[in-house]
């Protein structure tokens, strides 16, 4: 996701370092650990792999922090469940990415991991915040891997930026044909004036002429400024004057003042549609059925039946899971990367992630256990992402990866519908 608006400005950083997870059995000085299979004392040997996360704890996109940060930590829990990493357990230290409104808060989590001797950090979330930082981290031959990433810049970017999340083109293209399977003649498109925005309308646009259908309203060109809501009202007033059979909305915050405002003119908001960026519970920021009917899309496999239920574990206040699995696939690819190469490092876990991913071939295999003892046995594995993505590709992209479609109800809420597989 790419993520950039005029949020209100963080007072100060959440916790820079706001938790480090040693779980049960860990000795960091290289000391014994006990193996959970057998009960027999094992002696730990070189450094412990130690994670980063940049996630947002503040700003604009603090609503997708939670599922994330929960997903980081269930993988970590698992890992070390299961033994851990080279007979070490995980360490996690979680730090603020905040939004590119606030930059200097992901540039100084950034300088604090490296300082921390982290070998990957997991995010951000942002894309915006992701091109801010990643030289610094990358440049430290430090794995990064986003979740949630999205813009079409990040595709190969470089040899140690991964993601799990698909790039814009495949949530484009569903979005596009969704609207052409609903039936609707016409769309418009409020979208503001961002790589984001405007790297999703294309994409859906095309889809969507591609499948017949007419755009009336939001073609290039008519992007609202992202950082002035009193475009709001002029906005609206264009869109409607073109009377779209639906509506797009690709914005952030500014969606909880077009939402009102569209209603307020008689708009059918049944027949509006959102993206990752704005697909939110408004059940405290709308009347109830405001948005019923309307619908919107996120990438990745939906988190459900077990996965949730240990998600609650870690989290037991989650109420949207965004992303959740696709930082909990990025922890263990780092911690599979580690055991095929027998190295917590950076570049030893940059080497091996393509291949613990499946991108090879070798035996499929689910979680962190069941795959690490493949590969102890000498196995080549492929592991299936419980976020659905397909291995990395040449790009350092998910191959493939699914788009969930999700329906709000008469509480502003939305549930999961269905789910469209694409290749990239």
């Amino acid at each position: 996701m790419k993520r950039s608006t005029h949020a209100v400005r963080a007072a100060a950083l959440a916790g820079t370092v706001a938790l480090v997870l040693t779980a049960c059995a860990g000795n960091d000085d290289g000391g014994t650990d006990t193996d959970p299979a057998t009960g027999e004392e094992t002696t730990a040997s070189g450094e412990p792999l130690v994670i980063g996360s940049l996630l947002p704890v503040t700003g604009s996109l603090a609503f997708l922090g939670p599922p994330e940060i929960a997903g980081v930590d269930l993988a970590v829990q698992e890992i070390n469940e299961a033994g851990g990493v080279l007979d070490q357990d995980v360490e996690i230290i979680h730090a603020d990415s905040s939004d590119a409104e606030n930059a200097e808060v992901a540039t100084q989590s950034v300088t604090d991991l490296i300082s921390q001797d982290v070998s990957v950090i997991i995010g951000a979330a942002s894309s915006s915040v992701t091109l801010n930082v990643v030289d610094d981290i990358t440049g430290a031959e430090i794995v990064q891997i986003s979740p949630a990433n999205t813009s079409t810049q990040l595709s190969g970017y470089d040899p140690y930026y991964f993601r799990t999340a698909p790039s814009d083109v495949l949530q484009g293209r569903a979005l596009g044909n969704l609207l052409a399977q609903d039936g609707h003649a016409t769309v418009g498109f409020l979208v503001f004036n961002d790589d984001y925005g405007i790297t999703l309308r294309d994409q859906a646009k095309e889809a969507y002429e591609a499948a017949g259908g007419t755009v009336v309203y939001g073609n290039p060109g008519q992007e609202f400024d992202p950082a002035s809501d009193d475009v709001i009202a002029s906005v609206v007033t264009a869109a409607l004057a073109t009377n779209p059979d639906a509506l797009v909305v690709i914005s952030f915050d500014q969606t909880k003042l077009l939402v009102p405002a569209l209603a307020a003119a008689g708009f059918d908001t049944s027949k509006l549609y959102f993206v990752d960026g704005n697909l939110a519970d408004y059940s405290s920021d709308f009347e109830a059925g405001v948005l019923e009917g309307s619908k919107g899309t996120l990438p990745g496999a939906n988190a459900a039946g077990e996965f949730r239920e240990r998600l609650l574990e870690v989290d037991p206040d989650l109420t949207d899971f965004a992303y959740s699995a696709e930082s909990y696939d990025a922890v263990i690819l780092s911690a599979l990367a580690a055991v095929r190469g027998e190295g917590t490092d950076g570049p030893t876990i940059q080497e091996n992630l393509a291949a613990v991913s499946g991108a090879d071939g070798g035996t499929e295999c689910s979680g962190f256990a069941e795959c690490a003892e493949l590969i102890r046995d000498g196995e080549d594995i492929d592991y299936t992402a419980v976020s659905g993505a397909g291995p990395f590709n040449e790009d350092n992209d998910p191959s493939a990866a699914l788009i969930g479609i999700y329906q709000y109800g008469p509480d502003n809420t939305y549930t999961w519908v269905s789910e469209v597989p694409g290749e990239l």
